[in-house]
């Protein structure tokens, strides 16, 4: 399992070292996050006029029917239908927008420090991150727990449940993916805040 983020002395950049697995497996979550946030009303259609897309407020209204959405845009105003629909329609695309370039660079920045279409054994993808990237990497990592979290049903307290799993239960396999962006999330931050 790769070290997690650490301060470069001089230069200040987050540094880290993946192995072609970890980095692809990272590239994979960022490509689910992004084309799960594609997969419904919110897309922004391509070809429209730069102008007149500034003007379009036609977005979303009604909160994603898909869980991980419902979580990652949380209804603004519960108690006011209305209020929490404008809210919705004029902040929405925009949110989403956000979350799928957040993804995308973290897939650019794997590509661009090595990281083959197809990875092979032995291979280490070193990436280095400048404050506002590593700020981008920490959202898209929150995201990706979320996800994780609404899809396994994972609750505050229940780490005893995933360690009784067995170990080929996929479910559990996949909690411990949910750990890991934890991790990188964690080393991640304290090399950027120091």
């Amino acid at each position: 399992m790769s070290q997690g983020f650490r301060r470069h002395r001089k230069s200040g950049v987050a540094l880290a070292t993946f192995t072609a697995f970890e980095a692809d497996l990272l590239r994979s979550l960022a490509g689910q996050l992004i084309e799960l946030l594609r997969s419904e009303e919110a897309v922004p259609q391509a070809g429209v006029d730069p102008l007149e897309e500034l003007f379009n407020f036609a977005g979303p209204t009604t909160e994603p029917e898909d869980p991980v959405l419902a979580r990652l845009f949380p209804t603004a105003y519960p108690e006011d239908d209305e209020a929490a629909s404008d809210f919705r329609r004029f902040t929405e695309t925009t949110l989403r927008n956000g979350k799928a370039a957040a993804a995308a660079a973290i897939i650019d920045a794997l590509e661009e420090s090595g990281l083959p279409a197809e990875p092979e054994d032995g291979l280490f993808i070193d990436v280095e991150l400048d404050a506002p990237t590593a700020m981008t990497w920490l959202r898209s990592f929150t995201d990706m727990r979320l996800a994780i979290a609404t899809r396994l049903n994972i609750e505050e307290g229940d780490e005893d449940y995933w360690q009784s799993l067995p170990e080929d239960d996929p479910r559990g396999q996949v909690h411990d993916i949910y750990d890991w962006i934890g991790y990188l999330q964690e080393t991640l931050v304290h090399a950027v805040a120091r």
